[in-house]
């Protein structure tokens, strides 16, 4: 009697006791043509395969700030007198925020104004004897030393009146700077003086976040640095939640890494935002460096992973190779091996390049301990049931396995 051999042990005992009308059960519940041995089939569920657009992306965290902030330092050094303005409070452009003690500033500008009356008039009269000089001097009725010295007297003065109009000037200012205004349209966004605190030059006082806009700043290494363009679009969420609060553009992307951490910055302009958004609050940035329509998208969790080692003849190390596969639904009762080829990932999504078609069954639970062949039980399916499964339905089965190079035939 012949018998046909395949690959699959467990086809060929079912296989046999069909065609042989053997009254085995043992074989009949323990063997199926699938190549899975037990009783039961493994219950799995299936997807369709889907055609989807993906991103390849690079993400990172950073804060979100104003675009523009704007540090306010006196100009000059005194006691603090008075604060109009405090913490999250918001200010117009010019609104006085604080005052400092200011008599020492006034005194000093009307002195400088007395004395440039003072010099003003020293000038007037210089002027006007110099002028009555210079028409003896033409008429040749005074001599040149004698005018020389009325001219010299005429300079002085005028030199005297400008420097006294240059102290005036700069007194005024000072006394202006005692009234400290914010410069921009803003937010407080920190007052690190008190009433009563001195001042000093060059000290911030106020931090104000010019209200222009948001933007978040973020530190790449250099592989991924290099691959981000100005004008990619970026998505943001809050590092406490999953959810999209904000998206954005790269606006500027600096030059050089830096030379002690080895990063590369990325400033992220934000173009639109919920209300959830507040400066100062940590957010991830998934920027968009390239994306794929219509392309085979499935979950991670639906592939099988397998790390083969071996080691490198050249070089005797220690090297890994990584394969990946998934199953597919066949008849409703077979699981079928795909070998994948991947491409690019976003999240828990990843491309596939080769192994998949859309509209194909992929099982996505269930498939972690399936073999090629495996016998299945799609949840949710009745014909899927070895007591639905006709002989004819076996037959073809048994034949699309052998047309894929899965058996051959002996004589016993």
């Amino acid at each position: 009697m012949k018998k046909i051999l395949f690959s699959s042990g467990a086809i060929l005992s079912l296989l046999l006791v069909i065609s042989c009308g053997s009254d085995n059960s043992d074989q009949r519940q323990g063997q199926w043509p699938g190549g899975q041995r037990g009783g039961q089939a493994t219950s799995v569920e299936v997807v369709p395969v889907q055609a989807e657009a993906i991103s390849e992306q690079v993400r990172s965290y950073g804060t979100i700030r104003a675009r523009d902030m704007v540090t306010i330092t006196p100009q000059i050094s005194n006691r603090v007198v008075r604060i109009h303005v405090d913490l999250g409070d918001n200010v117009t452009q010019g609104q006085l925020m604080a005052e400092l003690y200011d008599t020492p500033y006034r005194d000093a500008m009307e002195q400088a104004q007395a004395q440039i009356r003072q010099a003003r008039a020293t000038l007037e009269r210089d002027s006007t004897q110099f002028a009555r000089q210079q028409q003896l001097y033409d008429r040749e009725l005074i001599s040149s030393s004698e005018f020389d010295e009325f001219r010299t007297n005429y300079l002085n003065s005028r030199s005297q009146y400008e420097s006294a109009r240059a102290s005036l000037t700069q007194s005024r200012e000072d006394l202006e700077n005692t009234r400290i205004k914010s410069p921009v349209d803003g937010v407080i966004l920190n007052r690190m003086i008190s009433e009563g605190d001195v001042a000093s030059t060059g000290t911030a006082i106020f931090e104000v976040a010019n209200l222009v806009g948001f933007e978040t700043r973020v530190f790449l290494p250099m592989s991924d640095w290099e691959r981000v363009q100005v004008g990619q679009e970026v998505s943001m969420s809050l590092s406490s939640r999953s959810s999209e609060i904000a998206t954005g553009v790269v606006s500027r992307k600096s030059p050089q890494l830096n030379a002690s951490s080895g990063l590369g910055e990325v400033v992220v302009t934000l173009t639109e935002a919920a209300s959830s958004v507040h400066q100062g609050a940590l957010v991830q940035s998934r920027i968009n460096l390239e994306t794929r329509e219509g392309v085979v998208v499935i979950p991670r969790s639906a592939m099988v992973e397998k790390v083969d080692t071996y080691i490198e003849p050249e070089t005797g190390t220690i090297e890994l190779e990584r394969t990946y596969s998934a199953f597919v639904n066949q008849g409703d009762s077979i699981a079928v091996r795909r070998t994948l080829t991947l491409g690019i990932q976003q999240g828990d999504r990843i491309e596939i390049r080769d192994g998949l078609e859309p509209g194909e069954g992929l099982i996505v639970t269930g498939h972690r301990n399936l073999e090629d062949g495996a016998r299945i039980r799609v949840a949710g399916s009745e014909r899927n049931r070895p007591e639905n499964i006709s002989g004819e339905q076996i037959e073809q089965m048994r034949q699309q396995r052998g047309g894929q190079g899965g058996g051959r035939s002996s004589s016993n």
